[in-house]
């Protein structure tokens, strides 16, 4: 996203889903907004656990990331979760890790 759309879209972060149509949903209910911010999560689940980190929803409003051994950060929304975990964990996360990768296809198969 561009810095004029982030400025104009106001203070909801792209990646949250917003009850107004056509804002970065289709979906208005709030049971499908909900939804959608579970399988975010799920899917980031995923990805975290290769680092022994897990992610949980909040109230709705933010994220709870923490270690196996009990280390927690709040994180506002899902921009500010790869900084965050590399302040828990102390090294780089590397999305694209080839180990990572093939772990996932396991997974998902």
């Amino acid at each position: 996203m561009c810095a004029l759309c982030g400025v104009l879209g106001g203070s909801d972060h792209w990646t949250d889903t917003a009850a107004r149509p056509g804002v970065f949903t289709r979906n208005v209910d709030s049971l499908q907004r909900r939804r959608e911010r579970l399988n975010r999560v799920s899917a980031a689940q995923r990805v975290l656990a290769f680092y022994g980190l897990t992610l949980s929803d909040w109230q709705g409003t933010s994220f709870v990331l923490s270690t196996m051994t009990g280390k927690t950060e709040l994180v506002d929304n899902l921009a500010h979760l790869w900084a965050a975990a590399e302040k828990l964990i102390r090294r780089p996360c590397d999305p694209l890790d080839p180990a990572l990768m093939a772990r996932l296809e396991t997974v998902d198969a």
